[in-house]
């Protein structure tokens, strides 16, 4: 019976990984495979260090599993680079690396070669999103179009006066809705250095 590991990866904490996990240990089971532990990681798939995978990759190299099970490729990574090392590695233990949805399995030269085609694709679709943000950011640019956060609009000439008045930099802050940082700034800016000290 060969010894079967199951990693599972989630790419936030809203998302659960339960769907994998029934998928992977129904499939352990319909190949008789006993399942000796499950890696699990709430992580982006671009991260290449994660402690579930280092971990299931630490316990390879000790021989502790003879097959990985995987809910697709891009559990494992999302650049053909980081997929190619982890089935490199799998092989020279000599691990077999099997994924359910695109039911691959590394054990015979042809499933090596779909998952190393698969790997490619995934990361030429990340580039084109990452492109199409960036094209998307440009155009906004160009047709004048504020991106990120809305600048903050101060009174500055109220704060001074507020200053002058004796307030506080807490006061003045909470008053204006800023931060005591920002209200400091301001008094640098536009008054005596004596009117930015702190109260």
């Amino acid at each position: 019976m060969k010894r079967a590991a199951l990693y599972l990866r989630v790419s936030t904490v809203d998302q659960h990984p339960e769907t994998q996990l029934h998928d992977l240990r129904q499939m352990a089971a319909q190949r008789g495979y006993e399942i000796v532990n499950e890696y699990t990681d709430r992580i982006s798939g671009v991260k290449a260090k994660r402690p579930g995978l280092d971990a299931m990759m630490a316990d390879g190299r000790r021989g502790r599993f003879d097959v990985v099970l995987v809910w697709a490729c891009d559990r494992i990574a999302r650049s053909t680079r980081h997929l190619l090392a982890v089935l490199d590695e799998l092989s020279r233990l000599q691990v077999e690396f099997i994924s359910f949805r695109e039911s691959i399995d590394t054990a015979g030269p042809l499933g090596r070669a779909i998952v190393v085609i698969i790997g490619a694709i995934a990361e030429l679709e990340r580039s084109l999103i990452v492109e199409r943000v960036r094209a998307g950011m440009r155009r906004a640019r160009l047709e004048g179009r504020h991106i990120g956060r809305t600048p903050l609009q101060l009174d500055q000439d109220a704060i001074v006066r507020d200053r002058m008045l004796g307030r506080s930099l807490r006061q003045i802050a909470k008053m204006h809705r800023i931060s005591t940082a920002t209200a400091q700034r301001v008094l640098k800016q536009h008054a005596p250095t004596t009117l930015a000290k702190s109260a």
